[in-house]
């Protein structure tokens, strides 16, 4: 995967999952109302836990707009979300298949925050276009579409295939 930095006021690596400053990177593109990106949450956050602080995940919106309508609406909330953007994450998949701005809100205030739809949430659309952009750079055309350590991950999305992967 080719560094990019599409916005330099954009960290594409804000939200981490597990420990910042650990050894091995998993970047995973991903959308909100994918149900591949949905089963493969729970797993990528277990692979992390079970690492002993040795991989990190960071999660970058890769909205399949085309076909997800509400993918992108679901991107900013989460975005919107800021230091709670793992709880919102969570809750997002939980429930993917209702993701319309009255339960984006609804998603939003059981979080603690507030501002996740409309003119509010729009500020953040810088954000999930540079991470749009730097997937598009990076060779994404699907959900999930993982990078360990700045290669592409071509293997299953198995807790023993990570593993393996991640080395020990």
């Amino acid at each position: 995967m080719r560094t990019v930095q599409v916005d330099p006021a954009v960290d594409l690596d804000r939200h981490v999952y597990g420990e910042r400053g650990a050894p091995v990177t998993l970047v995973e593109y991903g959308d909100f109302q994918c149900p591949y990106c949905r089963a493969a949450a729970p797993v990528l956050k277990e692979l992390v836990d079970g690492s002993g602080g040795r991989v990190r995940l960071v999660f970058r919106h890769f909205p399949l707009f085309t076909v997800h309508p509400f993918a992108l609406t679901a991107a900013l909330a989460a975005e919107a979300a800021g230091d709670r953007f793992w709880q919102l994450h969570d809750l997002l998949f939980a429930h993917q298949d209702r993701l319309t701005d009255a339960d984006l809100t609804v998603y939003a205030d059981s979080a603690g925050v507030t501002g996740v739809v409309g003119v509010p949430a729009q500020a953040f659309r810088p954000a999930v276009e540079a991470d749009y952009r730097a997937g598009v750079v990076a060779g994404v055309c699907g959900t999930p579409t993982l990078f360990l350590d700045g290669e592409p991950y071509h293997g299953r999305l198995e807790l023993a295939a990570l593993r393996e992967a991640v080395g020990p």
